[in-house]
């Protein structure tokens, strides 16, 4: 059984700074989700664009560049380390992606406006070979870039500030923060225990690295299905 670690410091300037920039990722998401709608199939076709790469790259390093900003001289707040122990890190690893492909099944069984795994539209709708080159580039963005910056965000940066509420609080917190930082809404089904999973993980094996490799599988998954569907 696992011990309850004693609660890490509250270190409010740093926390609301955190929290200022989730909330402003998940304003202008939802904004654009709202303002200009998803799914479309332009939208859909984006991971075949070397432009959606190029842009891509310089959100995340203007993200990243902001987290690494608020945990200035912290830099052990992101949890960026080998895990406790690997085989408790595999096995958790493994837990969590069944767990939530199980959990997609379910929910994908239910009768919503739209499926959550087509919500954010950036899904293709199918395989197109002249494209590969541009869709290599976004496997990669999507794949390798997204997964590190945001899991140094929600799992590293945030969870290290909230641990002063406690385990389970602050892995709850984080799972929401993640689930709403998309701009989605029928998605939130997915995303938000999702998001508690890998800060779950992060919890049990005291690193973002497993995280990483997590979300990683599960968005290349996503769209490997997407194309070969």
């Amino acid at each position: 059984m696992d011990v309850e670690a004693p609660r890490a410091p509250f270190l409010p300037r740093r926390l609301a700074a955190w929290a200022i920039f989730v909330a402003l990722i998940a304003g202008l998401n939802y904004y654009a989700r709202f303002a200009g709608g998803s799914g479309t199939g332009n939208t859909r076709q984006e991971v075949y664009s070397y432009g959606t790469f190029a842009a891509g790259l310089v959100l995340y390093a203007i993200w990243l560049g902001l987290v690494l900003a608020i945990v200035v001289d912290r830099f052990d707040l992101l949890a960026f380390r080998p895990p406790a122990g690997w085989s408790r890190a595999l096995g958790g690893a493994a837990a969590v992606i069944v767990g939530i492909f199980v959990w997609e099944g379910a929910v994908s069984t239910l009768p919503l406006p739209e499926s959550p795994g087509k919500e954010q539209g950036l899904t293709p709708t199918h395989w197109e070979p002249s494209h590969a080159g541009a869709f290599a580039a976004n496997l990669v963005l999507f794949t390798l870039v997204a997964p590190f910056v945001e899991e140094l965000t929600f799992r590293g940066a945030g969870q290290s500030l909230l641990r002063f509420l406690g385990r389970a609080p602050s892995i709850l917190l984080v799972g929401v923060a993640f689930g709403l930082a998309h701009g989605l809404v029928e998605a939130l089904l997915v995303l938000i225990p999702f998001g508690a999973a890998l800060a779950w993980l992060r919890d049990r094996t005291e690193s973002v690295v497993p995280g990483m490799l997590v979300h990683a599988l599960f968005n290349g998954i996503a769209l490997a299905a997407a194309v070969l569907s």
